[in-house]
């Protein structure tokens, strides 16, 4: 039933594709016999011109010496001698332009200008396909002559040969732009505009198939690729949150644990301290497993929004100068970007912390200022990498290196920018930029 199905599809190509062939060949048919048809019967009637012209010239010369019957009988040319030989009942006004072209290319070539007149047809000579009978005055020294010939009709159908190759290249060349068109430019773009979202975070939909042979593998391979992706996306994301949820059991157990009475009051700090850590490496699992990428991204008024953010900090060390703007961004996970950062700058950092809206020619930046050195610029590139912790020490302060990951990753969805910006101590010394496109659009 397949095989039967291939079998018709591939037929209905062939043949839509060679209907498209025959009818470029007959249209650019139609087009080269109206651009030169008309050229190509002048060029006819000047090679008839130039024939007659010898022909009338060596009857002419043997005028002068033997009389027009016996020229006849010798070399059967049609001479009719009389002071106006006999014409059509009926002249057809049509073919004057042509008598007329063939008459001026007769008097530029012979040395004088003869007359030419419409003729009935005559027996010895014919038209192939039709066309005019003419007489053409001779000089003769002493009774007037006048020589029968034909001039070949108009050709409309079949068109000369050599029109009917050239709209054949046409009609080639037309059918294979078609061609590049529908069958590889098309599926091409829709595979160009699959590749660019691929890594957006939603997983782009399968292409389907089409165009080319070649094109059709390429499109097979990458929904291969993308789903390899999506699988290899899901088995990170259940990886990390399978980690965070075997965490949390400990932890509770060591939270019922500190409970108990018979701990004194140092150990259960250092438990305390423990559990702490734990469930910020926790968390930041969790948070660097999601990444937002899930979160429909909504337009909302940012300094109302960043407010709501930083609520929960002290008002005395943390600033707040936003700028009235509105944007479209995934809340949720923008906000815990934002407290990653201001988590950083309390713990890294030195207070006052500057939280700035502001509206630039590149988008919408949200500058975390703090009073510290912040991160070395060799290193910051280093700093964006998930699990990359630049002070060793801070595994043991329950920091496992997604803080600014987390961020970098949450601004990828963005479409947005992370880059650090340092200053003289107005607001602050060292602060982290993110920069939202000037559309103000996360991608979706």
């Amino acid at each position: 039933m397949t095989r039967a199905l291939v079998l018709r599809s591939l037929m209905l190509q062939i043949s839509g594709w060679s209907s498209l062939l025959l009818g470029s060949w007959l249209l650019c048919l139609m087009l080269m016999q109206l651009l030169f048809g008309r050229e190509l019967n002048r060029l006819q009637t000047l090679q008839l011109g130039r024939d007659l012209a010898l022909n009338i010239r060596l009857t002419e010369l043997t005028l002068e010496r033997y009389p027009p019957a016996l020229i006849k009988e010798l070399t059967g040319l049609d001479l009719v001698i009389a002071v106006q030989p006999p014409g059509p009942e009926r002249d057809d006004r049509s073919n004057d332009d042509r008598r007329r072209e063939l008459q001026q290319e007769l008097c530029s070539r012979l040395s004088h200008c003869p007359m030419l007149l419409p003729a009935t047809s005559g027996e010895t000579t014919a038209v192939q396909g039709g066309g005019q009978q003419i007489w053409i005055e001779l000089i003769s020294p002493l009774e007037p002559v006048w020589l029968r010939s034909a001039i070949p009709a108009t050709r409309r159908w079949p068109p000369d040969p050599m029109l009917m190759l050239i709209a054949l290249v046409g009609a080639v060349i037309i059918t294979g732009v078609v061609y590049l068109l529908k069958e590889v430019e098309q599926p091409l773009r829709g595979l160009e505009r699959g590749l660019a979202r691929v890594g957006e975070g939603n997983d782009p939909p399968a292409l389907q198939a089409q165009g080319a042979p070649e094109v059709q593998r390429i499109t097979r391979r990458f929904n291969a690729m993308v789903q390899r992706l999506a699988a290899n996306r899901q088995e990170r994301a259940t990886m990390l949150a399978c980690i965070a949820h075997d965490l949390r059991a400990p932890i509770t157990r060591l939270q019922f644990r500190l409970a108990l009475p018979s701990l004194d009051a140092t150990e259960r700090q250092r438990c305390r301290h423990d559990l702490e850590s734990l469930e910020r490496i926790t968390s930041q699992f969790l948070m660097y497993a999601g990444g937002g990428e899930r979160e429909a991204p909504v337009v909302c008024p940012l300094e109302l929004w960043l407010a709501e953010v930083v609520a929960s900090y002290p008002s005395e060390q943390l600033h707040l100068e936003p700028t009235p703007v509105q944007a479209r961004i995934r809340p949720i996970a923008l906000g815990r970007a934002v407290s990653n950062l201001i988590d950083n700058a309390f713990t890294y950092g030195k207070p006052p912390i500057v939280i700035r809206l502001l509206t630039t020619k590149d988008g919408t930046s949200l500058e975390v200022w703090d009073q510290g050195s912040g991160v070395p610029t060799a290193q910051w590139s280093r700093a964006l990498q998930p699990f990359q912790r630049l002070d060793e020490a801070r595994g043991q302060q329950g920091h496992c290196g997604l803080g600014l990951a987390i961020v970098n990753h949450v601004m990828q969805h963005h479409d947005g920018t992370v880059t650090v910006r340092r200053g003289p101590g107005n607001p602050g010394r060292f602060a982290v930029v993110l920069t939202l496109p000037s559309e103000g659009q996360a991608k979706g």
